[in-house]
């Protein structure tokens, strides 16, 4: 967008800017203008225009100073007129829209300026920069106009700047940008009311720059020669972005160093671990290995030597017992039999019957 220009030329100066030479322009309303480094919407602003029904020769032209900030015809006689409501018009949609369509064939109009300022939007704050071509030459734009007649039958004549998508070097300040004619081919064509396809363009070229001037132009009551005074930037704010970026990148190796650090760790105390276990005994690797050896494809474990004493020893006492143990037949015709044996041979215990027997 385009919301404040510097307009210090001299009124002679302004057609030549428009590459407007030679021939006499008449002047409309001229003595409103007054040169300022600040202009904003709702302030007279100097236009080149076409003289209704004639070409674009040198008498067939007009200066004329209008209001910045279009005020449509059909706009109410009793309405306040806004003039930061259309001080912009998107090129892209003047074709569609009613307040411009009609204003494309006969009401075309260039705007010459030094510069024009522009925001960039920071998270905390805006900082404005002076946009101007590199040789110091005046920006020529694109523009429409139109006029309106309020409640008191004061005409008034208003007009708008066109812009466009943003440059691919004008990206990083703002999305758009005013439609710059940048040589006499161009404002030529705009005047003549030629087809916009290949005028309502970004302007490319390098010789357009920039630099950050003070904040203080946000107020139109500011404009003096300090508006176009360069100021220096705080470091922090210059390099905001860069210090994102690698904020950002400091971030992640912190924490892949961190994960590398746990890892480190954990394999330690693994070591630690490994290292305090006792080491197995002479038998159960050579038994290890044979297993391997001999049956490294079977699943089914190997006892070690240990075990198989163990096993032994396990059969034996089975034996000893089964020796012991009285047979089936024994165990069904004489139960006190087997507490004799178990309590040995010799010993013998009188039963109920020997005992009343006795009496």
């Amino acid at each position: 967008m385009c919301g404040r220009a510097r307009c210090t030329l001299r009124a002679d100066d302004i057609p030549r800017a428009c590459h407007r030479n030679g021939g006499l322009i008449r002047h409309v309303n001229m003595d409103r203008y007054r040169p300022s480094y600040n202009v904003g919407p709702g302030m007279n602003f100097p236009v080149v225009r076409r003289d209704d029904g004639s070409n674009t020769d040198g008498a067939g032209l007009v200066l004329h100073c209008m209001k910045w900030g279009l005020i449509p015809s059909f706009t109410k006689k009793s309405d306040k007129p806004d003039f930061f409501k259309m001080f912009n018009a998107r090129s892209e949609s003047v074709c569609e829209k009613a307040s411009f369509r009609r204003l494309l064939p006969k009401s075309r109009c260039l705007v010459a300026v030094e510069g024009f300022y522009e925001w960039k939007k920071d998270v905390s704050k805006k900082q404005p920069y002076y946009i101007h071509f590199k040789d110091g030459r005046p920006l020529v734009f694109a523009a429409l106009y139109d006029s309106w007649e309020n409640s008191e039958g004061e005409k008034l004549h208003t007009f708008t700047i066109l812009t466009t998508s943003a440059s691919s070097t004008f990206q990083w300040l703002h999305d758009r940008m005013p439609v710059i004619l940048g040589d006499k081919g161009s404002t030529d064509a705009w005047l003549n009311g030629s087809k916009t396809d290949l005028l309502l363009k970004p302007y490319e070229n390098p010789d357009l720059v920039w630099y950050p001037v003070t904040p203080a132009i946000g107020k139109l009551s500011f404009e003096g020669p300090e508006c176009v005074k360069e100021v220096p930037l705080k470091t922090q704010e210059k390099n905001s972005i860069s210090k994102f970026f690698s904020t950002r990148k400091v971030e992640k190796e912190q924490e892949s160093n961190m994960e590398q650090s746990v890892c480190d760790e954990s394999v330690k105390t693994n070591l630690l671990n490994n290292l305090k276990e006792e080491p197995r005994s002479t038998d159960d690797r050579l038994t290890s290995l044979t297993d391997k050896d001999h049956d490294s494809k079977s699943n089914v474990p190997v006892p070690s030597l240990g075990d198989v004493g163990k096993s032994q020893a396990k059969r034996d006492y089975e034996e000893l017992l089964a020796d012991t143990k009285p047979s089936k037949d024994e165990i069904e015709t004489s139960p006190a039999r087997k507490k004799g044996n178990i309590k040995g041979g010799g010993d013998k215990q009188p039963t109920l019957f020997s005992y009343f027997g006795k009496k």
